[in-house]
């Protein structure tokens, strides 16, 4: 395998390990500079992937919520993303890690994601900078 092909093969591998599968829209909301662009990358480089922006108006299968400490009420943002999401989809809620700027409390999270109707899955590692926590709403409600 080329070094160029092991590149991607590892992109692809961050996506689906964040639970992003081929052939997914998924909506970011919340991009700036500071995100991960190898996790950006990443999603695009799943086969049949798409990455839309906040604008985007139809349904999506999962969205990329870069969220912030400072960024205002998590709650409330978690349940605008919830409004083009798709029966069985999926918010990745993108946090800076511990010691970062704008790291976001766990608690401040566990607590958010009830309020907005959701349940946090897991959480990863989704770069050098940015943990991922993987919110769906619970399976009674979809």
């Amino acid at each position: 395998m080329s070094a160029t092909a092991g590149q991607a093969q590892d992109q692809r591998d961050l996506a689906e390990r964040l639970g992003i599968k081929p052939g997914h829209v998924v909506q970011e909301i919340g991009y700036d500079d500071d995100c991960d662009e190898a996790l950006r990358d990443s999603v695009v480089a799943l086969e049949g992937t798409e990455l839309v922006d906040e604008d985007y108006d139809g349904v999506v299968d999962g969205v990329l919520l870069w969220w912030r400490d400072g960024d205002g009420d998590l709650g409330d943002s978690l349940v605008d993303a919830l409004t083009p999401l798709a029966d069985g989809g999926y918010i990745l809620l993108l946090t800076p890690k511990a010691g970062r700027d704008g790291h976001v409390e766990p608690s401040e999270i566990g607590e958010a994601a009830p309020t907005a109707g959701l349940s946090q899955t897991s959480t990863v590692s989704a770069g050098r900078n940015w943990s991922g926590t993987r919110l769906v709403a619970p399976k009674a409600r979809r």
